[in-house]
């Protein structure tokens, strides 16, 4: 790692740093964990970052640093204890911007590390799932006042449903002819939900529900969880653009409340934890409530099936094009992956009434 304290030197760090060592296993980004000399001063966060996936970084550090700087001042703005845990904070370079370039073009960035952290993989508990659904309803409340207006699109139709329909049916049209023959069924039945999954988004356009500052990426394992296992901050902020309180609400339940594993081979394994559901709702309408209009609560639900139906879409779609976009371990990994997530879909079908009461008695 010795080549890249010449990097860190460029950024207004603190200290003496004396390691740096990669630090967790995200797919996009590089990235390192630097730890200084003293238990006074900050660790921090050395990051590359990936430009094939984000086109425009300079529009990923604009947005993060409105973005985190506007909660910032509302926690400090409201006696919130140990502000700096609950968010994260870029740090700048020594002459004043956000991105190192390194002699090969390369694009840099850096974070305070936030100590005394938990991160998780899959959730656990009811407990779990409730924190959850407060810290990304709490992130979404403290942003409810910035205008989306002022973020940047940093991935271009990232969570639009047209979009990935146009391009399923292209893949069904043009894809490899073996595959779309062996996928009939499932091109079916994904074809016989199309209207009702386009509920959300006709709202959207007829303006019937708002713009809103949205995460977009809402797993649980972009959620810190403090010593107490109390949600402490949403991280990853890459993908914070333009959208609808459905893209995140509906993007968790898809991945909080599955029992299985988003590509399991053993469909058995899969369903929808209808108690973890529950939980992140309440946590979550506990915090946005008093924020959403009723039309927005009403669709919570159906958003959770409706993010699940688009992941199948984007796994079956690059399965007929011959893989050409996610990272596959075997030729039938998207299949696996789109129908592992198919098989969630059904199970929020089952349980699609109990979804909607809940939702109406914490509403």
């Amino acid at each position: 790692m010795n080549n890249l304290f010449p990097i860190i030197e460029h950024f207004s760090t603190a200290g003496k740093i004396v390691d740096i060592t990669p630090l967790g296993s995200g797919h996009i980004h590089e990235t390192f964990q630097v730890k200084t000399e003293s238990d006074n001063t900050d660790d921090y966060v050395l990051q590359h970052i990936n430009t094939h996936v984000f086109l425009d970084p300079e529009a990923v550090m604009h947005n993060i640093d409105l973005v985190t700087s506007h909660i910032l001042k509302k926690l400090t703005s409201s006696g919130f204890s140990d502000a700096r845990r609950a968010v994260l904070t870029p740090v700048k370079l020594r002459n004043g911007e956000f991105m190192y370039f390194d002699p090969q073009n390369q694009v840099w960035r850096c974070f305070v590390y936030i100590p005394r952290h938990k991160t998780y993989d899959r959730a656990l508990s009811d407990e779990q799932s409730y924190e959850g659904g407060k810290a990304y309803g709490k992130f979404l409340q403290l942003l409810s006042d910035l205008p989306a207006s002022k973020i940047r699109e940093t991935i271009h139709g990232f969570h639009d449903l047209d979009l990935r329909l146009n391009q399923f049916e292209e893949a069904c049209r043009n894809g490899v002819e073996n595959r779309i023959t062996e996928t009939r069924n499932e091109i079916e039945m994904l074809r016989a939900r199309k209207d009702e999954m386009r509920t959300i988004l006709k709202l959207g356009k007829t303006g019937r529900i708002p713009v809103r500052i949205v995460h977009h990426d809402t797993k649980i394992n972009n959620v810190l969880f403090d010593e107490n296992g109390k949600g402490l901050c949403v991280i990853d902020l890459d993908t914070v653009m333009p959208g609808y309180v459905h893209d995140d609400f509906g993007d968790s339940i898809r991945t909080f409340t599955n029992t299985g594993e988003e590509d399991d081979a053993d469909l058995s394994q899969i369903s929808m934890n209808i108690g973890y559901f529950e939980a992140f709702a309440h946590g979550f309408l506990e915090l946005t409530n008093s924020m959403l209009s009723g039309i927005e609560k009403e669709h919570l639900a159906l958003s959770a099936r409706v993010m699940t139906y688009m992941q199948v879409l984007r796994f079956l779609a690059d399965y007929l094009n011959g893989d050409t976009y996610y990272r596959i371990h075997h030729p039938l990994h998207n299949l696996q992956r789109a129908r592992a997530q198919i098989k969630l879909l059904l199970s929020m079908e089952e349980q699609y009434g109990e979804m909607k009461r809940i939702i109406l008695l914490l509403k």
